[in-house]
Order: structure tokens, then sequence, then C-alpha cells
């Protein structure tokens, strides 16, 4: 299917191609009706006024009732009538009987058909005709000569003259109207052209306005409004659209809202807890270096309660990380640092060399300027989460690249061989609080993890994905730029 070009599909060209349509159309039939009408009335008018002429000449030529006309009577008859009229070019012929004399010697008058010469012969009256030889158009008149019996009746004479005209004037008077008929289409178009253009304008300026307030709103400017001007159908939209832009505005600030006081509940909640958790935490401390001289259901006990305060003490620290993300008020504290250093740091301070399989660069090949703390988190939650939920080994890659535009990339690849991620939740691994499982809705993860990864990420300008490696196993690839400005401090 070919498509047409956006200029010709545009609703300006639709309507300048309308307008002129009809401009054509309409200055065609007009000028073809105007045509029409004007060409018959000229050539009647010529007819009649030819038929006229000749019907009186002969009258007064051969007035009563005539002797039977030899052929020097026909050949003075045809002089007469031609010489009279000759500034009209009049080519006649007469015959009778046998007898046969043309105004012009060797004249054939190919203009005579049969058709004519039958209705002559047949009637009583004059007969014409127009006729087309050569290139040229001619009325033929054919007139028998008749004459009054003297009881009100009319007696044919056996006398018969043709008469040729040739409408050479009228002619150029049918060509001349031709061509002012199409000179004035021309201005008619153009003028029609000009007229559609004006009128879409002001068709298209609301249109215009619709559309650029439709962007505008889209680019969340939810006050946009349009002015109503007149009664029409476009009026009625851009009500219509203001209304529409009214009740949006209306409900994306009570989502605003809402969502804000969602943050703040969970920001207020999260440093409110901050404090008990701490009593909290010192507490278990204490219980967990006497379980081993406590009863082994008393043990037990202390280690459930020692377990699930360490997890929530992790859930309301990633409830404040996300807090901070939301207020916008997360800074990077950019260091340069050796990044697979970093990197085994990370690993070490959670127990992790025996569990992870590293492939790292040498000492100082990787130093970038980053927020050492919030890289820490990038690696231990990728880490930890393939630890949770894949299956050895994990490896953990750390490479520099350069593009060819010349920016350098440093590349940190966390791989595991477990059963991969399915394709329905690897759309919404880095949403909150998103878990690909109902087995796991009891579990050490918080389910901010890999949010607050995401989060890190972009705060450094950088990029994270989510990929099943073909041969099993869930990738998380994460790309950060060398010398990325941030907010230092």
């Amino acid at each position: 299917m070919v498509r047409m070009p956006g200029a010709v599909r545009s609703l300006r060209f639709r309507l300048v191609a309308g307008f002129g349509l009809i401009a054509v159309v309409s200055a065609l039939g007009t000028g073809a009706l105007t045509f029409r009408e004007a060409r018959t009335g000229v050539l009647q008018q010529s007819q009649d006024t030819v038929v006229n002429q000749f019907r009186d000449s002969v009258d007064a030529l051969t007035p009563g009732v005539p002797a039977p006309p030899g052929q020097s009577g026909l050949d003075a008859l045809v002089y007469q009538l031609a010489s009279t009229h000759r500034s009209q070019h009049w080519r006649v012929l007469a015959t009778y009987g046998d007898l046969r004399a043309g105004s012009a010697p060797g004249d054939g008058f190919p203009e005579l058909t049969g058709t004519l010469r039958t209705s002559v012969r047949t009637r009583s009256v004059a007969v014409f005709q127009r006729v087309h030889t050569g290139g040229r158009s001619s009325l033929v008149v054919g007139l028998p000569v008749v004459y009054g019996d003297g009881e009100g009746g009319r007696v044919g004479s056996g006398l018969t003259l043709y008469l040729v005209v040739p409408q050479t004037t009228e002619q150029q008077y049918v060509t001349a109207l031709v061509g002012a008929v199409e000179r004035a289409a021309v201005p008619a178009l153009c003028l029609a052209v000009l007229l559609a253009l004006f009128v879409a304008r002001g068709v298209l300026r609301p249109v215009r306005a619709l559309r650029q307030a439709t962007r505008r709103m889209a680019a969340g400017h939810l006050d946009t409004r349009l002015s109503v001007n007149g009664s029409d159908e476009l009026a009625d939209l851009s009500a219509a659209f203001n209304e529409t832009a009214v009740a949006l505005e209306r409900s994306v600030s009570e989502l605003r809202r809402m969502e804000e006081q969602s943050r703040r509940f969970a920001a207020d909640v999260s440093h409110e807890l901050r404090t008990p958790l701490a009593a909290m935490s010192a507490v278990t401390d204490v219980l967990d270096d006497e379980a081993a001289h406590l009863e082994r259901g008393t043990a037990e006990a202390v280690q459930l309660i020692s377990e699930e305060t360490e997890r929530l003490v992790r859930l309301v620290n990633d409830l404040m990380e996300i807090s901070r993300f939301d207020a916008g008020a997360a800074e990077l504290h950019l260091d340069e640092i050796d990044l697979a250093e970093s990197v085994r740091r990370t690993l070490a301070a959670r127990g992790w060399q025996e569990k992870v399989a590293v492939r790292l660069p040498p000492p100082g090949a990787a130093r970038m300027p980053v927020d050492p703390r919030r890289f820490d988190v990038v690696v231990a939650n990728l880490v930890g989460n393939a630890l949770r939920h894949g299956t050895p080994p994990v490896t953990v890659s750390l490479e520099l690249r350069r593009e060819p535009s010349g920016e350098g990339w440093a590349r940190l690849v966390v791989a595991d061989r477990g059963p991969g991620i399915t394709p329905e939740v690897l759309p919404h691994v880095f949403e909150r609080f998103y878990k690909g499982s109902s087995a796991r809705t009891r579990s050490e993860s918080s389910g901010l993890g890999l949010a607050i990864t995401a989060e890190n990420v972009r705060l450094h300008g950088g990029r994270i994905q989510a990929r099943n490696d073909p041969a099993g196993g869930a990738v998380f690839t994460v790309d950060l730029p060398a010398g990325h400005p941030g907010r230092a401090s």
C-alpha cells in the first residue's frame, strides 16, 4: 500500500483541493452552459437573418407567376442574387427541371446534401442546414419558389433556389467566446484557491490551537486552556477540551496530593520507627550474646526476634532511602575510587567472597568518580538478589569500554545460573514492592532493593537492565558513565 505524503493528507490541502475542485467544476459548468446558449443564440440569429434576406430577395426578383425560365433566365437570377449580397459571400444555385445555374462557374456546391434536396422537393417552405466541410462551417438554405393560385392556396413553380453562406464571422465569435470562457476560468480558480486558503486558515486556527494545547498538556502543563470564540462546532470542541482539562487537572492534583500524603506518611513512619528500632536492635544484640546460655525454645525465640528486627531495620532504611529519591533530596557525594576494589570490599563486608566468582580489572585500572556508598548499595543489592533467587555460580564482572563517540563507560554485570526471570515479571523487576512470585510474599526482601538500585544508577547518569541468559539464569547489567558531573560535596 502506497502511503501519501503528510502534506497531501493534511486538512489544509484537502480544503484547498476541495474548494479548487468546486471552482473548476463550477467554472467549467457555467462556461459550458453559457457557451451553449450563446452559440445557439448567435447561430439562430444569423440563420433567421439569412433565411429572411434570401426569401425577400427571391420574392423581389420573381414577382407574379413567371413563365418557364430558360437557361439565361436562371443565370441572370443567380447573378443578381449573388451580386446583391456580394459582401456576405453568397453562393447561389438555381434548378428548374433539368436546367441548373450557379453564381460561380465550376462551383459544384458540395455543401448540398441529399437530405436537404429531398426536404426541398417534398416541402413548400424554406429548408436550412448547417454543414461542415473542409474545416469550415456554412449555412445552406433551400427555397422552393411558390405562387398564389388566386384562391388562397400556394402552387409550386418548379424553380428551386439554393443558398450557401459561409459562417466565418459566427465561427470567429464562437471561438472568441470559448477563449473568454477559458480566460475567465483561470481567475475564478485563483480566486477560489485564495478563498480556500482564507477559509482553511479560519478553520485550522482553532485546530492548531487545540493541537498545541494537547501537546502542552502532554508535557505536563495541565493549566492549559483554549479561548472559546463563536458558537460553531469548533467552539464546542474548544469548550469540551477546557472541560476535560479542568477535570483532568483536578484528578491529577488529587492523585498527586494523595501520592504526596502516602510518601510523607511512609517517610514519617520510617523516621518515627528508627528510634525504637535502634533500641530493639541494641536489645537483640545483647540477647544474641546470651542465646548460648538460654534454653532451646527461648534461644530459638530470641533468634527469630533478632532476625525479624534486622529485617524491619532494613525495610525502614529502604523506605527512608526511597523517600529521599521521591523528595528529590538524594545527592551524589562523588569520589574517585577504584571500582574493582570497591566491589571486593562489598563482597568481603558481607561474607560473600566464597559464594561469588569475580572477573575484575587489575588494581588501579578502573578508577572513576562515583558515590562510594551508593555504588556499594548497587553491588550489594544485585549480588544479594542473585544469591537469594538464583543458583550458583553467581559471577560479578567489571569492564571498561569506550564508545565510538569517545565517551567512556564502566559496565558491571551480575549473573547467576538460576531459572531466570519469567517473561511476565521481567518488565517489572525494578518496580517498588514488586515480587515475582506469591511464594515470596514473606521473605528477607523488602521489594525495594532493585528499585533503590535503579534509582542510584540513574542518579549517576547510568543505565540498568535485566535480561535472561540463553544458557540459563538472570543477568543484570549496569552502565556508569565516566566523569558524570553529579553534585559532589
